[in-house]
C-alpha cells in the first residue's frame, strides 16, 4: 500500500478577467446596444485576460503528515485547497488524493440554514461519505466539542457565526475522512476553541490521517505542522521544515511592506469606502521619524482617504503587532480605549498614541484595519513595520539586552531586611 496521501503535478488554475472598456453607460445607451447586438457578429467592447491563481504547483504529502500551507492574501492558498477538495478543476496538470476528503473551507461549508444543528450533522456526514451508522456513533462527540447541546434543535440560520463555524469544524473533524483540509477557521472562534480545534488537529494527525491547514496564524502553523509550502503569486517560493519556510514568510512580508505603498496595495479587503494610503510615525513633539526608540513617546498616524462623510461614526481601528517569527505580540485597537466616536471626511489620519514604546530593539511587522459602523471597510496583512532601535527605558542610561525577549515591562526592585542578627 502506498503511503502517499496527496499527489499534486504541475497543477495550474487560470481565470478569465473581463474588463468593460467604455465604462458605465446610461439606460438609453444600453438599450440602443441591445437592439445593435445581432447584428454585431461578435464584436464586444469588453475586453480579457488571463489570471493564472496556481501555476506549475507540484508536491507530494505522506500519509499521517501535517502540511502547513502559507502566503499572503491572494497567493493561491485557498484555490489550490479548492481544487484538492474537488470543488473547482484544474486547468492544467492533476491532484490526486487518496482516501475520503474532509473540508472545511468557510464557515459552514455544506450546511443549510433552514435545517436544525442536529440534521446539518447527518446531511454534512452523508456529503462526507458516512453511514448514518458512523454519524449516529459520533453524533454525541461532535455536539459537546462544539458546545451547542441546548441549541442542537435550532434551525442553524439563527446561531452565531461562532456556533456556526464550532459545529462545522467539529463535523469534519469527527466524521473520520482520511485527508482533513482546513482554511483559515481559527480566525473565527475565540481563544478557548482555537486551542480546541489545535488540539483536535493534533489529535487527527497523531492518528494517521492526513492534514492540509492553512492559516495566518504563524504560531498554531509552527505547533501543528513539522513542514510547510510557502506560496507566492500562485507558485512555490519555498517548501521544506515548517521553522525555513516561516522565516521565508517573514522576511516576504518584511520586504513587502518596506516596498510596496500602502495606497496602491492589491492584497487588501473590505467594502472599500474608506483605505489607508499612508501611515506615519511622529515623536511626542509632532516631528516626523522613521524609526522608533524603546522608551520613546510614539505617535501612529494612519492616513486616509474615504468616499463616505461623516459627522460622527462608529470606528473601530486596529492594527496588531508580530515579532518576527509571526507571534502576535498585542492589539491595540481605537473600541477598547472607548474611543470609537470619530468624524470621517475625504481625507484624514486617525492616531495612536504610544506612550513609553515597550518593545525591543528589532522589526516588527504589522496588520491592519478599519471597521465603519459595524462593515470591514480596509484591512491588510503585513500593512507596514515598525523599526525599534534600543532606548533608555528605565531611564537609568542602560540599554536592554535584546536576547531578552521581545516586551519591555515597567517595574522596580526593592529589598528588606528581616534578621539583622550574624551568625
Amino acid at each position: 500500500m502506498s503511503d502517499t496521501a496527496i499527489s499534486v503535478n504541475n497543477l495550474g488554475k487560470m481565470y478569465r478577467i473581463t474588463h468593460q472598456q467604455s465604462g458605465y453607460r446610461t439606460m438609453r445607451e444600453e438599450l440602443v446596444n441591445l437592439m445593435k447586438r445581432p447584428f454585431q457578429r461578435g464584436e464586444s467592447n469588453a475586453r480579457s485576460e488571463a489570471f493564472w491563481a496556481l501555476k506549475d504547483i507540484s508536491f507530494e504529502v505522506k500519509v499521517g503528515e501535517v502540511l502547513g500551507i502559507i502566503g499572503r492574501n491572494g497567493a493561491g492558498k485557498s484555490t489550490l485547497l479548492k481544487i484538492l477538495s474537488r470543488i473547482t478543476q484544474p486547468t492544467e496538470g492533476y491532484a490526486e488524493v487518496f482516501g475520503r476528503v474532509g473540508s472545511l473551507l468557510e464557515v459552514g461549508t455544506g450546511f443549510h440554514p433552514e435545517l436544525t444543528g442536529r440534521e446539518n450533522i447527518f446531511l454534512n456526514g452523508a456529503i462526507l461519505g458516512m453511514t448514518r451508522a458512523d454519524i449516529r456513533r459520533n453524533f454525541d462527540e461532535i455536539v459537546a466539542f462544539a458546545e451547542v447541546e441546548k441549541f442542537i434543535d435550532t434551525p442553524v440560520k439563527r446561531y452565531s457565526s461562532g456556533m456556526y463555524m464550532r459545529l462545522a469544524f467539529s463535523v469534519a473533524a469527527h466524521l473520520e475522512p482520511e485527508v482533513l483540509v482546513i482554511d483559515e477557521v481559527l480566525a473565527v472562534g475565540d481563544a478557548k476553541f482555537q486551542d480546541k480545534c489545535i488540539g483536535k488537529m493534533g489529535a487527527v494527525a497523531q492518528s494517521g490521517r492526513t492534514v492540509l491547514f492553512v492559516s495566518h496564524n504563524m504560531a498554531a502553523v509552527q505547533q501543528l505542522c513539522k513542514t510547510g509550502i510557502l506560496l507566492e503569486n500562485g507558485q512555490i517560493a519555498y517548501a521544506g521544515k515548517t521553522p525555513e519556510v516561516i522565516s521565508r514568510y517573514m522576511a516576504s512580508n518584511a520586504n513587502a511592506a518596506q516596498s510596496n505603498a500602502i495606497a496602491t496595495r492589491k492584497d487588501r479587503t473590505g467594502a472599500g469606502h474608506l483605505r489607508f494610503v499612508r501611515i506615519e510615525f511622529c515623536d511626542a513633539d509632532g516631528n516626523t521619524i522613521g524609526r522608533v526608540l524603546s522608551g520613546q513617546d510614539v505617535h501612529i498616524r494612519f492616513h486616509y482617504v474615504s468616499d463616505t462623510l461623516l459627522d460622527t461614526a462608529d470606528v473601530n481601528v486596529a492594527f496588531n503587532v508580530y515579532n518576527p517569527m509571526g507571534l502576535i505580540l498585542t492589539n491595540l485597537n481605537s473600541k477598547d480605549v472607548a474611543k470609537t466616536a470619530m468624524p470621517i471626511g475625504e481625507s484624514g489620519y486617525f492616531e495612536c498614541h504610544w506612550s513609553r514604546f515597550n518593545l525591543r530593539s528589532g522589526v516588527y511587522t504589522c496588520a491592519l484595519i478599519c471597521e465603519v459602523n459595524g462593515v470591514i471597510e480596509d484591512w491588510l496583512q503585513s500593512a507596514f513595520q515598525i523599526h525599534v532601535d534600543d532606548g533608555n527605558y528605565h531611564g537609568t542610561g542602560s540599554l536592554i539586552d535584546r536576547g531578552q525577549g521581545d516586551i519591555l515591562v515597567a517595574y522596580d526592585w526593592d529589598s528588606q531586611v528581616t534578621n539583622r542578627e550574624m551568625a
